[in-house]
């Protein structure tokens, strides 16, 4: 049974060197999906496609309809404000013109979660490093990173086409983790979907659910076989110090 942690915890640590961190010996790396892990940019998803339903004379959809699905990428927004699937007619054109407008309100309200810059300082205090591996094309990750202003900070930023292979494939697992210096072995997933923990798992990863991300509400986490299931970023650092003390 994976185990929950609550971030109500805390994560109040002191700064220790690479010499005395007890991480050194075990974990190294912390990998994150982007959205609805990292960062939460469901409100400009959610602007950029009520945008494009207002362009094709349709009613816009409310935002806790939207915000589950944000998880899924583009695809899965067209289908849900057009219904229509992959290989119709229409969709291409309107999955084009979805990013297009995102791109041009990229971090409008997008923001870390609450939490999330206390956790990459903490990571970083303990001489290890993080990394993004999401499914957002390039051509989105950079520059919102950018905007984040957490680019120069991240050890490994792997997009959707920055290999030949998406989640839920390893792949892009593998290849942040070798960017990022560290072993699979030495590295935890963080994610919010079911494709992360697959991923993760399938990369030879440690795995948490983000279950503060896009869950939809027939979403079953506890079913995954992931790790642990984190309520907040507060919680990664006391699932960690756990998972020491069970060593």
């Amino acid at each position: 049974m994976p185990l929950t942690f609550d971030g109500a915890l805390g994560t109040s640590i002191q700064q220790v060197s690479p010499m005395t961190s007890p991480f050194t010996t075990g974990y190294r790396t912390i990998l994150f999906d982007l959205d609805g892990t990292l960062a939460d940019t469901a409100p400009d998803l959610a602007y950029a496609l009520n945008s494009l339903l207002r362009e094709q004379q349709r009613e816009p959809l409310p935002y806790e309809v939207i915000r589950p699905k944000v998880s899924h990428g583009a695809t899965a927004l067209v289908t849900l404000g057009f219904g229509l699937d992959p290989g119709e007619p229409e969709f291409s054109t309107l999955r084009d013109r979805l990013l297009s407008l995102y791109r041009q309100h990229l971090a409008r309200e997008t923001r870390l979660f609450g939490g999330m810059a206390e956790l990459l300082d903490d990571i970083e205090a303990l001489a290890m490093n993080w990394g993004v591996v999401t499914n957002k094309p390039a051509f989105l990750t950079h520059p919102l990173m950018a905007a984040l202003g957490l680019d120069d900070r991240a050890a490994c930023i792997i997009s959707g086409d920055t290999t030949a292979h998406r989640k839920p494939h390893p792949e892009p697992l593998l290849h942040g983790c070798r960017q990022a210096g560290s072993e699979a072995a030495q590295c935890i997933y963080v994610g919010d979907a079911e494709r992360d923990i697959r991923a993760g798992r399938e990369a030879g990863m440690a795995t948490l659910v983000a279950l503060f991300g896009y869950l939809d509400k027939l979403d079953k986490p506890e079913t995954w076989g992931a790790d642990g299931l984190v309520d907040s970023p507060a919680a990664v650092i006391p699932w960690l110090k756990a998972q020491i003390r069970a060593r």
